[in-house]
């Protein structure tokens, strides 16, 4: 009896304990991070890498993954429409583009936002204002800089050649626009030509050569974009014209800054990419969690010339990553 007594309380003790409340409880599962797709022009560019190098610390900083995809030509608008109707049916939290084109891309944006997935534009935006923020440069006030420049460097006459990006995307309407609207305050400057680049140093090399062939007079150039104009000052050099020539060209990619040396490129409208990632991913991040942004942010424009290159400042805006 005593062993049957004792075998009882022994279980009455277990069931007591099955009942009582929980010592060991389930680990509380970890929040999970946001992810955030970041959609460029291409992906090749210097340009668009440090663009992905703010986003990529923006993203280390909030804790998001940031997955950085484009096409591989600023031309391919189709493939960055493929590349943006992925990410919605993957159910990303959150886009930050720069629009191939600004029209084209207006309906997945739309179906993105429909969707719930916030859409930051960056550099590039799009004919509407469906974008929750839109972090650029001011393409036309950089223009206008640009045409001050070249206005400066050519004693304000002469013909002049234009050469912007990519027909229908808004980054380059904008530059040629406020370009040619800079250029107006001096009559004695002529534009004789305007000649897309696509963004592409071979493509420019045709374009620039076709252009000075026609128009011999050429005392000036304006390229809209980095490889466009390291096409254009290879032509300019390979020419003999170094000088003679003057070019002014928007960004300080590694192919500029040689050029710049070189003396084949007088003056350069640089941007700042690293700013516009950091930016886009931050604000991507802010809408997610409810906070409002602004609409607009203009990341600024530096022009940089022989006299200013080496200021400390200006030289953290052209190596954002420090000097390789």
């Amino acid at each position: 009896m005593k062993h049957i007594a004792k075998l009882m309380s022994l279980v009455l003790i277990v069931l007591a304990a099955g009942c009582g409340p929980k010592t060991a409880a389930k680990k509380p599962t970890a929040k999970r991070g946001l992810t955030i797709a970041l959609v460029t022009k291409s992906t090749s560019h210097d340009f668009w890498q440090t663009v992905n190098a703010g986003a990529q610390a923006a993203g280390r900083r909030t804790g998001a993954t940031v997955i950085f995809k484009g096409p591989s030509k600023e031309t391919d608008v189709a493939d960055q429409m493929t590349i943006m109707e992925d990410f919605i049916t993957q159910k990303v939290d959150a886009i930050v583009m720069a629009a191939c084109n600004s029209t084209a891309l207006i309906p997945l944006v739309e179906r993105a936002q429909n969707a719930g997935i916030p859409v930051v534009t960056i550099d590039s935006g799009i004919d509407s204002d469906i974008a929750a923020s839109f972090i650029a440069t001011d393409n036309i006030k950089g223009a206008r800089a640009a045409a001050d420049a070249l206005a400066k460097l050519i004693g304000g006459k002469g013909d002049i050649g234009v050469e912007p990006i990519v027909a229908g995307a808004a980054t380059s309407t904008m530059r040629e626009n406020g370009f040619k609207e800079g250029i107006k305050k001096y009559p004695g400057i002529r534009i004789v030509a305007t000649r897309f680049s696509n963004c592409d140093e071979s493509t420019a090399m045709t374009v620039t050569e076709n252009m000075l062939t026609a128009n011999p007079g050429i005392v000036g150039i304006f390229s809209a974009c980095g490889p466009g104009a390291v096409g254009c000052a290879r032509v300019i050099e390979q020419k003999g014209l170094v000088g003679k020539v003057k070019h002014v060209a928007f960004d300080a990619i590694p192919g500029e800054l040689d050029a710049f040396k070189r003396g084949s490129i007088q003056v350069l409208i640089v941007q700042n990419p690293y700013k516009m990632g950091y930016e886009g991913v931050k604000a991507a991040v802010a809408i997610k969690a409810g906070r409002k942004v602004p609409k607009r942010v203009d990341t600024g424009v530096t022009v940089v010339t022989k006299d200013n290159f080496n200021d400390p400042e200006v030289q953290k805006i052209i190596f954002p990553l420090g000097k390789h």
